[in-house]
């Protein structure tokens, strides 16, 4: 039986597990963190993600968290219409995206795996190309390594050696609250250098999250969030008011240079540890999705980690450059800049920016 250790209990990291297990591998999953848990934030799944959860065996009871009947686009920061989305027609074309909680979907993926399969509070120091780990446990060798440990990866340094996380000049402030309306609005707000989203989740709550230009590492408070967006139209306000201070995530936004290569050896990278990029397509989770389907099905063929890297290098890299890209036009501040950027987008016809969805959403396993 082939053996593989996966280091990293993220989404990454737990898809390959059980993509692996269902080819018969038999697989460990190291993770640092004492128990596998993500507070306050939620993730999209387009219906390039929702098909590799189907070959995962997982896409129904994600699906299950679908919720119907919502509207999509873009306003500005007074609640004017910028764009929208065609929903049915999405619907009909890639299939509804859904929006669940990080915690709700690691956990239907740890549900999936066998008990024994995941090892947290296991910190790895060290990967080789040779199939050898190094570890707060000790010292672990497998037929493949998986570096799935996230923009920081220290398995990426037996790939490609150190690389350096680039900062996009923003930064976001993430949380799931409560409202006592309900909410229909899947999309976002542009202003100028900040934008705000908001998307309703199965249970009734809100994920949402404010994102502003600011310089790297800046503290910042949430009480300044709330000022910021004070004057944004409604339910901005409040949802911000609503958001408890101590379970919201503040994280800077980053991605990382293209790598030569996501492979070493018996070592593959995948998710951030491989093409970390900027949340402006919804598109790093999927991304990570797709590379464990596509890893497990290559892994055991002549040739397959190779092959795997051919394959996913340069998707990846396409759907990085145009969130990157998307990033930068949406945190334009400059006034005359925003209002031109506003125009556009109203002149944009929605039928052209479904096709322009399709070369990320129609991918299949």
């Amino acid at each position: 039986m082939s053996t593989a250790i996966v280091v990293g209990g993220g989404i990454g990291g737990l898809a390959t597990a059980l993509a692996l297990t269902r080819r018969g591998w038999s697989v460990e999953v190291l993770e640092r963190t004492p128990e596998l848990t993500e507070v306050g934030s939620g993730i999209s799944l387009w219906s390039n993600a929702l098909r590799a959860l189907d070959a995962l065996g997982v896409g129904s009871p994600v699906r299950a968290q679908a919720v119907e009947d919502v509207s999509a686009g873009v306003r500005d920061a007074r609640g004017r219409r910028l764009a929208r989305t065609d929903v049915a027609t999405l619907r009909e074309r890639f299939g509804a995206p859904v929006v669940v909680h990080r915690a709700a979907l690691l956990e239907i993926l740890r549900a999936a795996l066998p008990e024994d399969t995941v090892r947290t509070g296991i910190a790895v120091s060290s990967a080789d190309p040779d199939g050898s780990v190094t570890h707060s446990a000790g010292v672990s060798t497998a037929d493949l390594v998986v570096g799935a440990d996230g923009l920081n990866s220290v398995v990426r340094r037996a790939v490609c050696g150190e690389v350096r996380a680039r900062y996009a000049g923003y930064t976001a402030w993430r949380a799931v609250v409560e409202l006592p309306e309900k909410l229909t609005e899947f999309g976002e707000t542009w202003g100028r250098g900040a934008r705000f989203g908001m998307a309703p989740l199965a249970d009734g709550r809100v994920y949402c999250f404010a994102v502003y230009n600011a310089p790297e590492h800046a503290p910042g408070t949430f009480a300044e969030v709330r000022d910021r967006f004070a004057g944004w139209h409604h339910p901005i306000p409040a949802l911000l008011a609503a958001a408890d201070p101590n379970a919201v995530l503040h994280n800077d936004i980053y991605d990382i240079p293209a790598l030569p290569s996501f492979t070493a050896g018996r070592i593959a990278l995948l998710g951030d540890a491989a093409h970390a990029m900027t949340p402006n397509l919804g598109q790093g989770g999927c991304q990570a999705l797709e590379d464990a389907v596509v890893l497990a099905r290559l892994a055991a063929e002549p040739d397959g980690l190779a092959r795997y890297d051919r394959e996913r290098r340069p998707r990846t890299r396409m759907i990085a450059t145009r969130s990157a890209r998307i990033g930068t036009i949406g945190q334009l501040s400059a006034a005359p800049l925003v209002a031109l950027r506003d125009n556009v987008l109203r002149l944009v016809p929605a039928s052209l920016s479904l096709r322009a969805m399709g070369e990320v959403l129609d991918w299949t396993c």
